[in-house]
């Protein structure tokens, strides 16, 4: 199965931009569902979106529509997060995920998690 290391958070001001790479290392990435969860300080995982394994089909919860992207390169065995126009309740440590298939808005859906990557929003 999949290793998966997060980079890209840090700090930035509300307004600003991130762009969050998920690095898969083992094989047959493109076979993977990839998604992205955050988790606030006192809250749980919560979905964000997800990709499927040929880059071609996107979810989003509703509530991160409009300003997260959610793409893939296969080639380079990385998922990305776009996130725009940034808010001080976007801080979170984001998580990327990779699931066989199925359902992808739980956690419980995933089979493998990164580490995280912190992203904190001043205001």
């Amino acid at each position: 199965q999949v290793q998966l290391v997060e980079s890209g958070g840090g700090l930035v001001q509300a307004g600003g931009s991130l762009r969050l790479s998920c690095a898969a290392s083992g094989r047959h990435f493109s076979n993977y569902v990839m998604g992205w969860f955050r988790q606030a300080p006192g809250k749980g995982r919560e979905f964000v979106a997800a990709i499927n394994g040929k880059g071609d089909s996107t979810d989003y919860a509703d509530s991160m529509k409009g300003r997260f992207t959610i793409s893939r390169d296969n080639a380079k065995n990385t998922v990305y997060l776009q996130v725009n126009r940034l808010k001080p309740e976007d801080t979170a440590v984001y998580y990327c995920a990779a699931s066989t298939g199925g359902t992808v808005y739980t956690p419980s859906d995933y089979r493998v998690w990164g580490q995280g990557t912190q992203v904190t929003v001043s205001s």
